[in-house]
């Protein structure tokens, strides 16, 4: 849009208007881009990249990563793939390279997607994914999606075609096509080797592509090759306190993540149900973090109601099932069951009601650690890094985080979001009872 005196006119700039590709006047390309440059014909310019270029560029070429991207997803001509974004670069003596960048937040040719807020899906079902594939811009799984709700289920793996997790994944990444990521989470983060990660992730690169695996990485917490058993058998809970373990344990998820990012990996940096969490989940330069959102919320109000209890009535009865439901839910383990002073439960469960303001704020919608993420993303120098939030699989709670998203403080951050749950849950929240009422107002009109 070109504005002057108060009157705009809408210009469509490209960069064919730049460069006059195929005209008598145009600017020449480099031997070497001939049969890619095309591609950028119909492209969009905004007027500030094209006041700046259209006096200094000579010639127009593009870079190796270009010429990469196209050859690996073969997109038919004319076209730039979904999830990339050219960006130009003035060379030497006028030459204009262009590159193309990851983005999922673009479909094909730098069109952006509908919405800044991004969609995610939770499946290793291909058969959902062929349904949602249009609405999506990234895909999570793990060793449970894919084995227990897919593969090992016959009434989703129907027929059993799907016999192992490459069969799965590969067409997984057939369906989606270019512009959607793809989220793998590691099989053993606790005992492999980082040869062993590095020969899984090059695995998962191989099938999906460099520029569509994200590999999830997990926050290890006090839990290593030692300690994961502990987890299977026995009460199959820790002996120990979540909070104690090993510096090392507890850093291993973030220093497994910088040596991925180092190898050129992107990484989903996962289990963060804390906000405390997140300054350090940022220090391993992740592409994703995460908002656990609903086992959060419900033992804050399983605990919080717990708490009132036993300060309204004195009955001891309340912090005897509260220290139950910590064991079940490990905020303590084993020895601290067993022998744990019954009060230091209480003063434990007070104080983490107080940090996640639930005892001051009795309409409070959980989603304190989301909004929390979003303030330190805005402040980070990883202007790449995306909120994921997920685990809303509460009939009430999608709609409490639309709602988040429109708040005005979070205007400037809805570009670093993207929502994610299982396909079967997420589409609910595509209905009203209204529809209903209006289908069937519509239906009995022409009697049917």
């Amino acid at each position: 849009m070109y504005c002057q005196e108060n009157e705009c006119t809408y210009i469509n700039l490209t960069y064919d208007t730049l460069a006059g590709f195929g005209k008598g006047n145009g600017l020449p390309v480099e031997k070497s881009s001939l049969g890619y440059v095309e591609r950028l014909k119909d492209y969009p310019l905004d007027m500030k990249t094209f006041t700046e270029l259209k006096p200094l560029v000579k010639a127009i070429g593009i870079s190796a990563n270009f010429k990469e991207v196209i050859d690996t997803f073969h997109v038919e001509s004319g076209v730039i793939p979904a999830g990339f974004v050219a960006k130009p670069e003035l060379k030497y003596d006028g030459l204009l390279e262009i590159d193309l960048l990851r983005d999922i937040g673009f479909d094909a040719n730098g069109k952006p997607r509908p919405t800044k807020i991004l969609f995610s899906a939770d499946t290793a079902n291909p058969y959902e994914v062929e349904v949602v594939k249009n609405m999506v811009a990234n895909l999570t799984c793990n060793p449970a999606i894919i084995y227990d709700r897919f593969i090992n289920n016959p009434q989703a793996n129907v027929g059993n075609k799907y016999k192992d997790r490459d069969d799965v994944l590969m067409d997984i990444g057939n369906i989606l096509g270019p512009g959607c990521d793809i989220s793998v989470e590691l099989v053993d983060p606790f005992g492999s080797t980082e040869e062993q990660i590095l020969e899984e992730c090059a695995k998962f690169r191989d099938m999906l592509t460099k520029y569509r695996v994200v590999i999830k990485v997990p926050h290890t917490g006090m839990i290593n090759a030692q300690t994961v058993s502990q987890l299977s058998t026995g009460e199959m809970r820790t002996h120990e306190r979540y909070n104690s373990g090993t510096t090392k344990d507890f850093f291993r998820g973030h220093n497994i993540a910088i040596m991925l990012k180092e190898h050129g990996y992107r990484v989903n940096f996962t289990l963060m149900f804390e906000p405390y969490q997140t300054a350090l989940a940022l220090q391993a330069r992740p592409y994703f973090i995460n908002s656990f959102v609903q086992v959060r919320r419900n033992n804050g109000l399983v605990i919080g109601g717990l708490l009132r209890g036993y300060e309204d009535t004195g009955d001891v009865s309340f912090i005897h099932r509260l220290k139950e439901y910590m064991f079940e839910n490990d905020f303590i383990g084993v020895k601290d069951y067993h022998q744990g002073d019954l009060f230091e439960m209480y003063n434990m469960a007070r104080e983490m009601i107080r940090y996640r303001g639930m005892d001051r704020e009795p309409n409070n919608d959980g989603l304190d650690a989301v909004r929390h993420n979003l303030r330190l993303l805005r402040h980070t120098n990883l202007r790449d890094t995306r909120l994921i939030v997920c685990n809303f699989q509460d009939e009430f709670l999608y709609p409490y985080l639309d709602r988040l998203f429109t708040e005005e403080e979070f205007a400037d951050m809805v570009g670093r979001l993207v929502i994610t749950g299982p396909p079967d849950f997420v589409s609910k929240f595509t209905a009203s009872p209204l529809v209903n009422f209006y289908h069937r107002r519509f239906n009995n009109a022409m009697g049917k």
